[in-house]
Order: structure tokens, then sequence, then C-alpha cells
């Protein structure tokens, strides 16, 4: 037996050979296409994990009709599972995005992930470029491959600050060295200034750039970041994983600086990997020039 996505489990009597139950099938667990399958029961819209036996059999999912008069390539590129993807661009839901930022943090491949998780790599894509609705089942080993919970795959607690989970029984905290502050630091991010301004002292975020060993970022003039502008400030970055308690902070101290040379401003505008999130008018650049660097992490006693 071999089904893609999509298509329909069909349940017979055994004695009629009349459908006693059907479903759709939303995960194929091997690339190959044969079972076991999570299908979506239409009685129930439940999901379960279905090892079909005698009296099942696979309904292919039907195409919708065309149009009259619509002409049709003769070869068609297959998409996930061997649906056909009728060339439209992938439209990733928020747990397809969701899944691919976990996976590119932890270095994985796709195929690397399906197999932790036990299932196709092209159910995987599906799931990361599609609007898809996954079984429990498929969720709960996703966030184990990844190291997350399944509420965050699900975009639960979106609203709310990190670091709600337990503490670890036994933490260990201990200091970071330089070499390991800068790794963290990496080339660009979200990260946190500490100024004092005018009427007292602010922490904004900020999109921020690594660039010749310096930070970057851009700010809008007269806001707060600017005018912090040669003066002292404290720049940090830090990563909490929820899932296992852990979690590192690196912080900065240096003299902002605001970038005007044009040849300057043109490498840090291409060396920019985004827009600032904020929006606006925040074309002045702003660089830090570390000149202390401290970071620590927090782990397992016995990592």
């Amino acid at each position: 037996m071999r089904a893609h996505l999509g298509d329909h489990l069909v349940i017979e009597s055994v004695t009629t050979g009349a459908a006693r139950r059907d479903g759709e099938i939303v995960g194929i667990h091997h690339p190959d296409g044969t079972p076991p399958y999570d299908v979506r029961w239409s009685d129930t819209d439940e999901v379960t994990l279905v090892f079909p036996g005698p009296d099942a059999r696979v309904r292919p999912v039907e195409p919708a009709p065309e149009p009259p008069g619509t002409s049709r390539p003769e070869e068609e590129p297959s998409g996930v599972g061997g649906m056909s993807s009728h060339h439209e661009p992938p439209n990733p839901g928020d747990i397809g995005r969701r899944l691919t930022a976990a996976r590119e943090r932890q270095g994985l491949t796709r195929t690397e992930t399906a197999r932790r998780a036990r299932m196709a790599p092209d159910y995987l894509a599906y799931l990361e470029e599609r609007q898809a609705d996954p079984s429990l089942a498929s969720l709960i080993r996703l966030a184990d491959a990844l190291g997350v919970s399944v509420e965050a795959l699900r975009g639960g607690g979106a609203e709310l600050p990190p670091g709600r989970g337990q503490a670890l029984l036994h933490p260990r905290l201990r200091d970071l060295g330089p070499e390991e502050c800068r790794a963290r630091l990496s080339t660009h991010g979200v990260g946190r200034i500490a100024v004092s301004a005018s009427d007292g002292p602010s922490v904004v975020p900020v999109n921020y750039e690594v660039v010749d060993d310096a930070i970057a970022f851009r700010t809008a003039p007269g806001s707060v970041v600017a005018e912090a502008v040669g003066k002292e400030v404290a720049f940090e970055v830090d990563h909490l994983d929820e899932a296992m308690s852990q979690g590192w902070s690196v912080l900065v101290v240096g003299t902002a600086l605001s970038v005007t040379e044009p040849e300057a401003v043109r490498r840090l505008a291409d060396h920019a990997h985004t827009e600032p999130w904020a929006g606006g008018d925040r074309r002045m650049w702003v660089s830090i020039r570390p000149e202390r660097v401290t970071g620590r992490r927090i782990t397992a006693a016995d990592q």
C-alpha cells in the first residue's frame, strides 16, 4: 500500500465491501508512501496514527476539474508526496515559518530533521512551505527533534515574555570567554541597547549587524538611541532555550558613534540582513566598538 498526502484511507466492511469509515491522510512517515499514516477521520475530525489492515484501501485525491480551454503542460513538477504544485508559490503558515526558524537555529537540514522526527522529508517540506495543519503526533515528534515545545511551534505564548518555564534542578552558571561571546553575537539579530537619555535611562531593542567586530544598527535622528551618540552605552543579546531551561547572554560596553562617511554607510547597508522591524525612516547608522565584552551561560550541572 502506498499513498500521498491528501489521499483518503477507506476502511471497508469485510462482508458488504461498503465503506465503514474514511479519512484524509495528513501525515506520511516513510518516503515511499507506505504505512503508517496520520489520518484525520471524517466522522470525528480527530487525527490518529493508523497501521492499515486488510480491510483498508487508499482512494487517491481527485484533482479539481479545470475550466474548458485550459491548457496544461505535458509535465508538471510534482509537489510534496507527488501532489501537483499547480505552479503556486509556497505560502507557509505560522507553523511552517516557526518550523523553519527552529530548524535553522539548530543548523539542521530538512533531511536530518525529518529523520529525527521519523517522518518523510517531503512531508516536512510540505509543513514548512504550505499552510498545513499537522497532527498532534507529528508536532510532538518535531518538537522533540528540534528541542522546542509543541506550544512554541503553534505560537502559544507569543505575547508572553520568555523564561516562564521551571529552572533546572541543578543549574550551572559559567562565564563565557571572549571567543564564545563573539560567536554568540554572531553577525546579526535583535539586541537591546541601554542608554542614558534626557528623560532617564532607557533600554531599546534594535536590529543589529556585526561588521568588522563593531555592532551597528539603524535608528531615526532625534530618537532616544540617537541621543546616545558620543556616550558610553551597554548592548546586550541573549537566547533562551525554553524546552531545556538553558540560555546565555552577552553584554557589550562601548561608545556609540554616528556613522556618516559615505563609504562606511554603504558598507553597512550592504551587510544589512533586514530592514529595522520598527519601520519608518531609520537611515541613521550608529556603531558601537566594543571596549568590554562579557557573557554568561546557564546549563545543567553535568554539561
